[in-house]
């Protein structure tokens, strides 16, 4: 099930603080990949999870990034952490989290693109300039600094 949803199983809806990783793929055309997350139909992270007990930051990384997408990272830079009440975020469930997260790029991956059944709606590689209209908040946050580390 996962820890997350053990605690859940304690404290239902009450806020937790929760500790992920989420990872903006890069493909040699300078396209970014997101995902269309089912629970609440907007476009998102190429991936994004929270930590298992044990798991390291990068570990998780590369973790949501096989299960959700298919794609191996060969190599993630770590351009950002974010944590705070601009972190609040209330799933469609109505379950409540603070989130720490550790946000990295990959530019260097393998694999064939692969959907998770019933998290993950479609994958897609859009150009910057052409991002679809329901990006998700958190993401548009992150955006700028991604695409300032990526200029660098």
């Amino acid at each position: 099930m996962g820890y997350i949803m053990d605690l859940r199983a304690y404290v239902g809806h009450r806020p937790l603080i929760q500790v992920g990783s989420s990872v903006f793929v890069e493909d040699s055309e300078g396209r970014v990949l997101l995902q269309l997350r089912t629970d609440n139909h907007q476009w998102s992270f190429s991936a994004a999870g929270s930590m298992e007990p044990g798991e390291a930051p990068e570990e998780t990384a590369r973790r949501e990034l096989l299960e959700e997408t298919g794609l191996t990272a060969r190599t993630l830079e770590l351009y950002g952490t974010y944590s705070g009440p601009e972190e609040h975020y209330v799933y469609p469930n109505g379950d409540e989290v603070y989130n720490v997260e550790f946000a990295y790029a990959c530019r260097d991956w393998s694999g064939t693109l692969k959907c998770q059944e019933g998290e993950v709606e479609a994958l897609r590689f859009f150009p910057l300039d052409g991002l679809p209209a329901t990006l998700s908040g958190q993401v548009r946050r992150r955006f700028s600094d991604w695409i300032q580390f990526r200029e660098n």
